[in-house]
């Protein structure tokens, strides 16, 4: 059981690189704190200083965007998968 997070490749170095990895909490903030606790270094790649999701960073719960949901605050049960996806910039 728990919540399944799918971490993005430039973040498996902190996971042992796991693709997927279990975890709880609440809510978002909670699972990243869970996340930081596990793997240290998880929460800077995710959070800005003061506590909000970088902009290169979607988090998805169920394939729904978390910015469409409670944002930080949305709430997380068993069984949901959390994607972490970092953007990235071509040019």
């Amino acid at each position: 059981m728990g919540i399944t997070v799918r971490i993005p490749t430039g973040m498996r170095t902190l996971t042992c690189n796991k693709a997927e990895v279990s975890a709880s909490g609440s809510n978002l903030l909670e699972l990243i704190g869970f996340l930081e606790k596990e793997f240290p270094g998880m929460k800077e790649r995710i959070l800005d200083e003061s506590g909000k999701k970088r902009r290169f960073i979607n988090i998805y719960v169920n394939n729904e965007d978390m910015r469409f949901l409670q944002k930080e605050e949305t709430p997380l049960k068993d069984n949901d998968i959390v994607d972490i996806i970092s953007a990235i910039a071509g040019g």
